[in-house]
């Protein structure tokens, strides 16, 4: 998540979100300046005027012949689910960096062909293969993506939204910049159980393992390990996923995902 990821102890008292860090330990995760209470609608793709100073175009523009993603070797290709329709893929600037690039796939057939991309941010220290908590790093790997939720409810959503004011409420002490920064979120399953609510803070292989990486409002720079977007972007993927097509999200720097 974005500058902070948070944790609860239970779902009905958790005190702003899980997304990394125990919260007692968090700074900020994200921020996105849109008002609370506006109403939730669905935009079409957008992207920025252009990337962050540095950052390349990734591998991407129209449908892919090959019949795999662009930008995505065989080894996490194959991490893919047979039956999956749907992908975001978080392309990674470099193995250090917080910069990326989120492009969403729909698969017609055996031909992926893109539907959007938005720039965005990752773990402020980059990625890495071997996530473990407080590394400020994002987990490199294919993630199912399950579950939905946030501050704001979403009616529209197509995966399981838990609208809650209280477990995604972010701390006050996090100022302005990230108010907005869980209006909504999407849970990436890493080292969570699917089908639980993204505020859920059970950890199936130990709290040493990180957790609560999700995907939320981008606020402008790295995460503690969560994977941000712009506002609209988000709403787009809450209402386009399905979770009869098994969308996953594939991510990791560029280099680890052309591995």
């Amino acid at each position: 998540m974005r500058t902070g990821d948070v944790n609860g102890t239970a779902r009905s008292r958790v005190l702003g979100a899980a997304c990394g860090v125990l919260l007692m330990f968090l700074s900020a995760c994200g921020g996105s300046g849109a008002e609370p209470g506006r109403s939730p609608g669905v935009r079409a793709p957008t992207r920025a005027a252009g990337p962050p100073a540095g950052v390349a175009e990734p591998p991407v523009g129209g449908p892919d012949t090959a019949g795999r993603l662009p930008g995505v070797g065989e080894r996490l290709y194959a991490g893919i689910p047979a039956d999956t329709g749907q992908a975001v893929v978080v392309y990674g600037d470099a193995e250090d960096s917080p910069d990326s690039e989120v492009v969403f796939y729909e698969r017609e057939g055996s031909v992926w062909y893109e539907a959007g991309r938005w720039w965005g941010h990752n773990g402020r220290a980059g990625w890495t293969t071997d996530h473990h908590e407080g590394d400020l790093r994002t987990p490199v790997g294919v993630f199912t993506l399950t579950d939905a939720g946030g501050v704001l409810d979403y009616p529209r959503s197509g995966l399981p939204y838990d609208h809650n004011t209280v477990s995604y409420r972010v701390p006050k002490g996090w100022g302005e910049k990230h108010r907005n920064d869980f209006d909504h979120v999407i849970a990436i399953d890493y080292n969570r159980i699917p089908g639980t609510p993204p505020s859920d803070p059970t950890r199936p292989e130990g709290q040493k393992k990180g957790g609560g990486i999700w995907m939320h409002v981008d606020h402008g720079d790295g995460t503690s390990g969560c994977v941000t977007l712009p506002e609209d972007g988000l709403d787009y993927l809450l209402y386009t996923l399905e979770p009869e097509r098994r969308p996953v999200v594939v991510m990791g720097d560029r280099e680890n995902l052309e591995s």
